[in-house]
C-alpha cells in the first residue's frame, strides 16, 4: 500500500475512532483535560461538594429531632414550655448550620465554575497547539470542511465547560447526599431502611438501561448539528452567490431539514430522560407503602420511637429526592461526556498523525544563495489521491535569476510553490535548496527565506499597516517609513490615500474592505518588506489592470534583480525574450527554454498558451483608428482563434443537436445504473445556448407551482431553488423528516466573501429598520423571551404546550397532596395502637396513588415541554436563517455579524436557549404553583404559621434576584470574551496556509493566548461573585426552617391549633420551599440561556423584506436597454470616498460590452449595482425604462447570470454546483445541458477525468480544483441558466491562453444567440472581442466605443491604460 492509501486508511480510521469514542465515552471523559494546575481547584470543589452533600442529611437529623419533639408534645410526653425551649435550642443550631452552609456553598459553587473555566482554557490551548502542529494535508482531509470543524470544536468546548461546571458539582453533591442519607437511615433503622429501599436495585437496573440508550442519540444529534452548522457556514460565507442565483429558499430549506433531523435525535434523548425522571419519581413516593407498614410495626412493638422512624424516613426521602435532582443534569453531562471524549479523540489523532514537527529539519544555513533543484518530483493532493499533480518533474531555478512557469489550468504549476514551502510532503523525488535536501532544513529558516504570493491574497482582520508589516518576522518593530517604501513597489500609495484612515484602516475579515487588485498589491508590498532571497509569485498580479500590472511587474523585476524569483503566470506579456520558461501540462514539463527559442516551435504547448499580444511600441505608427493589415492585432475583423475541437464527439459545443430524451436531474445527483460518471461517451450535447433547446420558454417564465405554506418564500413567485413538492414551514413538524428529498447531498462550501463585487467594503443598503447603527443589544428579560414561544408554535404544538403545563399543574399539586398524605401518615403515630395499622395502610395506599399520578404527570411534563422547546428554537433557527439570508449585503460586514458569531448563534446559542422552556420554565411554573397551593392550604390550616413563613419571601426574592442579575451580567461578559477567542481561532486556522507561509504562528498563538487569558480572568470574577450569591440564596431555606419550627412551637404551645395541623403545614411549606429553592441552582444556567437567547432572537427579529431588494414588484419578461444616469455611489465604510461619480452609461443587454479601468475605479461596483446587491447613493439605474428599484430583483437575477472573479464552490457534486439555483424540475437542469454548459466553459474534459465524473464531490471537504478550473466551473454555472445577460468579472484572470481563447469564443457565440455579456476585464484580447469598450476612471466613463477606435487615439484613455 502506497503513502496515499496509508493516509486515506489512516484518516478513515481516525474518523471511526472519533465516532466509536463518542459511543463508548466513559464519565472519565469529563476530566480528559484536567492538568496538574487544575488539581487544587477540582480537589477543593469535590471536597467542598462532599461536605455540602453531608450537610443535607445532617439537616435531616435536625428535622427528625424537631418532629420527634412535636410528636412527644402531641402524645403528652412534654409540656408546651419544654417544647418551645428545646425547639429554640435546635433553632440556634440550624442558624449556625446555615451560616456555615453559606460559606460552604459559595466556595464549592465558585470552585466548580472556576474548574469549568480552566477546562475550557485547557481545551482551547491544546486544540490551538495541536492544530498548529498539523500539516496542511490534515486540514485538506477534513470531510466537513475546515470552518465547520472549527465551529464544531468550539461548540464541544462549550459543552464540556458547561458540564464540568455547576452540573458536575451538583451531581457530586447530590451523590454524596444520597450515600450519606442512606447511611443515616441505616444508622437509625437499618431494617426499616432496607425494606423502604428494597425497590432501588430494580430501579437502578431500569435506569441503567435507559441511560445506556441515550449516548447514541447524543452522537446522532451532534452529527446533524454539525451538518446544519456546515450548511449555515456555506450559505452565509457565500452570500453574494446565493443572492445572485436566488438560492435563499434552497439554503433555508436545506438548513431546516438538517435542524429537523437533529431535533429527532434530541427528542429521543428527552424521552429517555423524561422516563428516568418519571420512574424515579414513582419509586421515590411509592417506597413509603412498604416503609410505613414496617415502620408502624416497629413503633407498635416498641423497637423504635416515632422520632427514629421519622428520621429514617426523612433520610430515605432525601436519598431518593437527590437522585431525582441529578436526572435533569444528565443530558448536560451526557453532552459534556461525548464532547470530552470526541475532543480527546480528535487531539489523539492530531498527536499520532503526521505533524509539522515530524517534517521539521534542523539545518539553518547562514546564508541562502537561492539555488533550487527539483529532481523527479511526484505529488498527489490528499483530496485527489488518484491524480498526479506532479509526475516525475525536474526543474532547476538558478540563483539570482527570474524563471517563469506557464501552463494550462490544473497543470501543476501552483503545486511547486506549495512544495517549496513544505506545505505538503512529496511522494517521491527530491527538492534541494542550495544543495541541501529540503527536509533537512529548519522549517522557519525555509519559510523566512522563501516568500509565496498567491492569486487569492489573504489579509487578516488588522490594520493595513499591520497586514504589510506581517511580512517581517519582527513585525512589531516595523516602522511606517519601511511600510511606505514597500508600498511603492506595489503601486499602493494612491489606494492608501483614499482609505478613511490611511494605513490605520482595518481591512476586515479576509480583507473585505479592499478590491481583489488592491489585496494583491498589499500582498506584494508585504513580500517587498519581507525581501527574502527566494520569491514565488503565483498569479500575484492577475487582478491588476494592464498599466498597474506593468508598473508592478517592472518594479518587481527591478527589486528582484540578482535574487531568485519564480513567477507562475498565464499572462505571457510578462515573459521577455531572455526569460527562461518551463511549460507544464498534466503535471509534467512538456517544454523548457528561453522564450525566444520556444516561440519558434509551431503547434507547441507554448504556442497554444500565447494570447494575441499588443505590441505597444507600434502604436505610434498607427493612424487615428485607421485599419491595418490583416496581421494588425487591433483589426476589428481579426477574431480570436477558435477553440480546439471538443473531445466529445468532435463537435462544436454551440452546435444544436436536440435529442428528445433527457436525463432528469435526480440522475445527476446519484450514480447512474451503469456508469457513475453519467456516460463518458455523450452523443452530441445540446447547447445550453441553443434557442431550440427551450422553445417558447425562458427561465423567468418557468411554472413552479407549489402548495401554500406557512413559510413565506423569500422571493414569492420566483423561488427556483426549493425542490418542487417541498415546502419550508417556519413551524415545521419535528416528527420525521420527509424522505423524498431529491437532493441527497448537502450543497455547502466555504467561499471567499466579496465574490461578486471585489471592490472595497460592502455597501450600505437602506433598511427600513436599519441595523447598521444599532447599539449593543441588552440582555432581554425572561418574560420577553418566553413571550416569543406562543407565536412561534403551530396550533398543534400550542395544544401540546398547554398539555405540558397541565401536567406541570398536576405535578405541582401532587407535592402538597403528598405532604398532606405524609402528614396523615405521621399522625398515625399519635393514634391508639389498634387504629394505627389500619390508618397507616390507608394512607400508604394513598401515597401509592399520588405516586402513580405524579410520575405520569412528571414524564409528560418533561417530555412535552422539551418537545415544545425544541420546536420553538428550531422555528427561531429557521426564521433567523431565513432573515439572515434576506439581509442586504452591507449587513454582513458589521462587526456583530461576523460569520463565526452568526454560526454560533444558530448552533450553540439555540441549544442553550431551548432549556428556558424545556427545563427552567417548567421548574419555575411548578414551583410557583406548588407554593401557591401550599400557601393556600397552609393558610386554611394555620394562617399564623403560614404568614410567618411568607414574611421571609421578600428577603429570599431579593437575594435570588441579586444572584440572577450578577450571574446574567457576568455570563454575558464571559460569552463575549469567548466569542473574541473563537474569532481568532477561526481566523488563524481558516487561513492556515498564509499563517504558515508568513511564519505568523507565534503571533496568532500569542494573540489567542491573550484572548483565552481574558476569558479565564472574566471567568474567575464570575466564579467568585456567582458563588457568593449562590451561597446566600441556597442557604436561605435553613434559616426559614429554623423560624417556622420555632414559631410552630409557640403556636402549638398556645393551644390554638392541633399538632396534626401544624405538622401538615410544616411538611407543605418545607417541601414547597425546598422545591422552589432548587431553582437557585439553575440561575447561572438560566442567565447563560438568557444571554444566548437574546443573541438568537436578534437574528430571528431582523427586518424581513424591508431592504431595497424588495422595494420593486415589476417582473421583466426580458431585458431592455440598461441606463446609468448620474449614478453616484459610496460604500458605508467609506462615506467620504465616492466610488462612482455621476456615472452615465448605456449597456445593450444583447451585445458584448467590456468595462475596463484601473483597480478600484468602480468596474465591479457597476456589476454589483446592476444585480441589485446595493442601491445607488444617488442617480438612477433603468432597465427596459424601469428604475431598478421598481423591479422585482429575483426575476431580474434570473435574467442575469454572474461569473465572479473569485468563484464560489459549494461542497456538493460537480453537477450540483453547475445546476445551483435552478428549480429541480427545470428543463435547464438536465444532465445533458449541464454537460453542454461544461463543454462550453472548457471544463468537461477535466470533469470526466475525475473519479466519479459529474458526481464527484468538490468544494470544502471534497476534490480540490485549481483557480482556473473553479473559474470555468463558475462559467458553466452561469451558462446553463441561459441568461439574457452574462456578467463576467475578470473571468479569465486565472486561465491560460488556450482556455482564455475558449472563453473569448464563448462570448462571441453567446452574442450570436442573443445573450449579451458585460465583462469586467484587464485582458486586452477580451476588450477586442467585445463589441463595445467602456473605459472608467475615477468612477466615471471617460471613453467608450469600439476597441479598435479607442486604441487608435494617440492620447486616449484606453491607450494610456494599457501602456501606449
Amino acid at each position: 500500500m502506497d503513502d496515499v492509501a496509508d493516509d486515506l486508511a489512516f484518516h478513515e480510521a481516525g474518523l471511526q475512532e472519533v465516532q466509536d469514542t463518542g459511543k463508548k465515552a466513559s464519565w472519565r471523559a469529563l476530566f480528559n483535560f484536567t492538568t496538574k494546575a487544575h488539581l487544587f481547584p477540582v480537589i477543593a470543589a469535590i471536597a467542598l461538594s462532599v461536605i455540602s452533600g453531608i450537610v443535607v442529611p445532617a439537616l435531616a437529623v435536625f428535622l427528625g429531632k424537631l418532629f420527634d419533639l412535636f410528636t412527644k408534645y402531641g402524645g403528652g410526653s412534654i409540656s408546651g414550655h419544654e417544647l418551645v425551649h428545646k425547639i429554640s435550642r435546635y433553632g440556634l443550631y440550624l442558624v449556625g448550620l446555615g451560616v456555615g452552609v453559606i460559606v460552604l456553598n459559595a466556595s464549592y459553587f465558585g470552585f466548580w465554575l472556576l474548574y469549568g473555566e480552566l477546562q475550557a482554557k485547557s481545551v482551547r490551548d491544546k486544540l490551538f497547539d495541536g492544530l498548529l502542529e498539523k500539516d496542511l494535508e490534515w486540514f485538506d482531509m477534513r470531510k466537513s470542511g475546515v470552518n465547520t470543524l472549527l465551529s464544531r470544536l468550539q461548540t464541544q468546548t462549550r459543552e464540556l465547560q458547561l458540564a464540568t461546571s455547576q452540573p458536575l458539582g451538583f451531581t457530586v453533591q447530590y451523590t454524596v447526599t444520597t450515600v450519606a442519607a442512606f447511611g443515616l437511615a441505616l444508622y437509625y433503622s437499618w431494617d426499616l431502611t432496607l425494606i423502604t429501599l428494597s425497590t432501588v436495585p430494580f430501579a437502578a437496573v431500569i435506569l441503567g438501561k435507559l441511560s445506556a440508550g441515550m449516548q447514541p442519540t447524543v452522537n446522532g444529534h451532534l452529527q446533524e448539528l454539525t451538518r446544519a452548522s456546515k450548511l449555515a457556514n456555506s450559505s452565509i460565507s457565500s452570500i453574494e452567490t446565493v443572492k445572485c442565483y436566488n438560492g435563499q429558499d434552497w439554503e433555508a430549506w436545506q438548513y431546516a431539514s438538517a435542524v429537523k433531523n437533529a431535533a429527532i435525535f434530541y427528542l429521543r434523548q428527552a424521552r429517555s430522560n423524561a422516563l428516568q425522571i418519571g420512574f424515579v419519581r414513582f419509586v421515590t413516593l411509592s417506597m413509603f407503602v412498604q416503609g410505613f407498614w414496617y415502620g408502624t410495626h416497629l413503633v407498635n412493638t416498641g423497637k423504635k420511637t416515632p422520632g427514629a422512624v421519622l428520621t429514617a424516613f426523612w433520610a430515605c426521602l432525601m436519598a431518593t429526592q437527590t437522585v431525582e435532582q441529578i436526572l435533569p443534569q444528565i443530558i448536560v453531562l451526557e453532552k459534556g461526556r461525548a464532547a470530552g471524549a470526541t475532543l480527546r479523540a480528535t487531539l489523539m489523532r492530531m498527536e499520532t498523525g503526521r505533524q509539522v514537527v515530524e517534517m521539521l529539519g534542523r539545518k539553518s544555513p547562514e546564508y541562502c544563495e537561492g539555488d533550487i533543484q527539483i529532481h523527479d518530483l511526484s505529488f498527489r493532493y490528499p483530496a485527489r489521491p488518484d491524480h498526479l499533480a506532479l509526475d516525475c518533474s525536474s526543474f532547476f531555478f538558478s540563483a539570482r535569476e527570474t524563471t517563469f512557469i506557464v501552463g494550462r489550468s490544473g497543470s501543476g504549476k501552483s503545486t511547486i510553490g506549495n512544495l517549496l514551502l513544505r506545505f505538503y510532503k512529496p511522494r517521491s523525488g527530491d527538492i534541494l535548496v542550495d544543495g541541501n535536501p529540503i527536509q533537512t532544513l529548519d522549517m522557519n529558516w525555509l519559510r523566512n527565506n522563501i516568500t509565496l504570493v498567491q492569486q487569492q491574497s489573504v489579509l487578516f482582520n488588522e490594520t493595513l499597516f499591520k497586514n504589510i508589516a506581517f511580512g517581517r518576522r519582527d513585525h512589531d518593530r516595523v516602522s511606517r517609513e519601511e511600510v511606505k517604501s514597500s508600498m511603492q513597489t506595489a503601486y499602493l500609495q494612491h489606494t492608501v490615500k483614499e482609505l478613511p484612515h490611511g494605513l490605520d484602516t482595518v481591512v476586515g475579515f479576509g480583507g473585505s474592505a479592499l478590491s481583489g487588485g488592491q489585496k494583491q498589491r498589499v500582498a506584494i508590498a508585504r513580500a517587498r518588506l519581507r525581501d527574502t532571497p527566494i520569491l514565488v509569485i503565483d498569479e500575484g498580479t492577475s487582478a491588476l489592470d494592464h498599466i498597474s500590472r506593468t508598473i508592478v511587474t517592472d518594479a518587481i523585476r527591478q527589486w528582484r534583480r540578482g535574487k531568485t524569483t519564480i513567477i507562475i503566470t498565464h499572462d505571457m506579456s510578462q515573459v521577455k525574450d531572455d526569460d527562461y520558461v518551463y511549460v507544464m501540462d498534466n503535471g509534467r514539463i512538456v517544454q523548457e527554454g528561453f522564450r525566444r527559442a520556444l516561440e519558434g516551435v509551431e503547434t507547441s504547448a507554448f504556442e497554444r498558451l500565447l494570447q494575441p499580444e499588443l505590441r505597444f511600441s507600434t502604436y505610434g505608427s498607427m493612424g487615428n483608428g485607421a485599419p491595418r493589415s490583416p496581421s494588425n492585432p487591433f483589426d476589428g475583423s481579426a477574431r480570436s482563434p477558435p477553440s480546439p475541437v471538443s473531445p466529445v464527439d468532435e463537435a462544436d459545443p454551440m452546435d444544436i443537436r436536440f435529442h428528445p430524451r433527457r436525463l432528469s436531474i435526480p440522475s445527476v445527483f446519484g450514480p447512474g445504473p451503469k456508469d457513475s460518471r453519467q456516460g463518458k461517451a455523450l452523443q452530441g450535447p445540446v447547447s445550453p445556448l441553443s434557442p431550440m433547446a427551450f422553445p417558447m420558454h425562458r427561465m423567468s417564465a418557468l411554472p413552479t407551482r407549489r402548495k401554500a405554506s406557512v413559510f413565506q418564500p423569500l422571493h414569492p413567485h420566483t423561488s427556483p431553488t426549493m425542490p418542487e413538492g417541498k415546502r419550508l414551514s417556519t413551524n415545521f413538524e419535528l416528527s420525521g423528516v420527509s424522505t423524498g428529498a431529491r437532493r441527497k447531498s448537502d450543497s455547502q462550501g466555504l467561499l471567499t466573501r466579496g465574490s461578486v463585487a471585489s471592490s472595497i467594503s460592502i455597501a450600505s443598503c437602506e433598511l427600513t429598520n436599519s441595523s447598521a447603527q444599532e447599539k449593543p443589544q441588552q440582555v432581554m428579560s425572561l418574560k420577553r423571551i418566553l413571550y416569543t414561544v406562543w407565536p412561534n408554535l403551530t396550533w398543534r404544538k400550542r395544544m401540546i404546550l398547554l398539555c405540558g403545563f397541565a401536567c406541570a399543574a398536576v405535578h405541582a399539586a401532587a407535592t402538597p397532596m403528598f405532604s398532606w398524605v405524609f402528614a396523615k401518615l405521621l399522625g398515625t403515630f399519635f393514634l391508639p395502637q389498634n387504629e394505627r395499622a389500619t390508618k397507616a395502610l390507608k394512607w400508604s395506599l394513598s401515597v401509592l396513588g399520588v405516586a402513580a399520578v405524579d410520575s405520569t404527570a412528571s414524564y409528560f411534563l418533561h417530555y412535552l415541554l422539551e418537545y415544545c422547546g425544541q420546536a420553538w428554537i428550531d422555528t427561531l433557527r429557521v426564521q433567523a436563517m431565513k432573515r439572515v439570508l434576506d439581509q442586504p449585503r452591507e449587513w454582513f460586514d458589521l462587526d456583530k455579524n461576523k460569520l463565526t458569531e452568526l454560526i454560533e448563534c444558530l448552533d450553540r446559542n439555540a441549544e442553550e436557549m431551548r432549556n428556558l422552556l424545556g427545563r427552567f420554565a417548567a421548574f419555575v411554573f411548578v414551583a410557583i404553583l406548588m407554593l401557591t397551593m401550599a400557601i393556600i392550604w397552609s393558610l386554611v390550616l394555620c394562617w399564623k404559621l403560614t404568614l410567618v413563613g411568607l414574611a421571609c419571601a421578600p428577603a429570599m426574592y431579593a437575594v435570588s434576584q441579586a444572584f440572577e442579575t450578577v450571574s446574567g451580567k457576568w455570563e454575558g461578559k464571559s460569552n463575549g470574551a469567548g466569542m473574541v477567542a473563537n474569532s481568532i481561532f477561526t481566523e488563524t486556522f481558516g487561513n492556515i496556509r498564509t499563517v504558515r507561509a508568513l511564519t505568523l504562528e507565534r503571533h496568532f498563538h500569542e494573540k489567542y493566548a491573550k484572548a483565552t487569558d481574558k476569558c479565564l480572568k472574566v471567568g474567575i470574577k464570575r466564579s467568585v461573585l456567582s458563588g457568593l450569591f449562590f451561597g446566600i440564596s441556597d442557604s436561605g431555606i435553613i434559616f426559614i426552617t429554623a423560624l417556622i419550627f420555632y414559631y410552630g412551637a409557640v403556636v402549638a404551645s398556645s393551644g390554638g391549633y392541633s399538632v396534626q395541623d401544624i405538622l401538615t403545614v410544616f411538611t407543605m411549606l418545607l417541601f414547597s420551599i425546598a422545591n422552589a429553592n432548587n431553582l437557585v441552582a439553575f440561575i447561572p444556567q438560566i442567565g447563560s440561556a438568557q444571554d444566548t437567547a437574546t443573541r438568537l432572537l436578534r437574528l430571528a427579529n431582523l427586518p424581513f423584506h424591508q431592504s431595497h431588494e424588495h422595494a420593486g414588484n415589476v417582473r421583466l419578461p426580458k431585458l431592455g436597454p440598461i441606463e446609468f444616469s448620474g449614478v453616484c455611489f459610496s460604500y458605508p465604510s467609506r462615506p467620504d470616498t465616492s466610488v462612482l461619480k455621476s456615472l452615465k452609461l448605456t449597456v445593450d443587454p444583447h451585445s458584448s460590452t467590456s468595462l475596463v479601468g484601473s483597480s478600484g475605479c468602480g468596474k465591479s461596483t457597476i456589476a454589483s449595482l446592476l444585480l441589485g446587491l446595493y442601491p445607488p447613493s444617488s442617480g438612477t439605474i433603468k432597465i427596459a425604462s424601469f428604475p431598478i428599484n421598481a423591479l422585482h430583483l429575483p426575476t431580474l437575477r434570473n435574467l442575469i447570470a454572474v461569473v465572479p472573479q473569485s468563484p464560489t464552490l459549494f461542497a456538493a457534486t460537480v453537477a450540483q454546483n453547475i445546476a445551483y439555483g435552478l428549480p429541480e424540475r427545470s428543463p435547464m437542469a438536465t444532465f445533458r445541458l449541464i454537460q453542454a454548459a461544461a463543454v462550453s466553459a472548457g471544463i468537461d474534459e477535466f470533469i470526466m477525468s475525475l473519479p466519479q465524473g459529474y458526481n464527484t464531490l468538490i468544494g470544502d471537504g471534497g476534490s480540490g480544483l485549481s483557480g482556473g478550473q473553479a473559474q470555468r466551473l463558475a462559467i458553466a454555472r452561469a451558462v446553463v441558466r441561459r441568461p439574457e445577460l452574462l456578467i463576467m468579472d475578470e473571468a479569465t484572470s486565472a486561465l491560460d491562453g488556450e482556455s482564455a481563447r475558449g472563453i473569448y469564443t464563448l462570448v462571441q457565440k453567446l452574442e450570436k444567440v442573443n445573450i449579451g455579456c458585460l465583462v469586467v476585464t484587464h485582458a486586452t484580447e477580451m476588450m477586442r472581442t467585445c463589441v463595445e469598450c467602456v473605459v472608467l476612471e475615477g468612477g466615471s466613463v471617460v471613453e467608450s466605443g469600439r476597441f479598435t477606435d479607442l486604441i487608435g487615439r494617440r492620447h486616449g484613455s484606453l491607450r494610456r491604460l494599457i501602456g501606449g
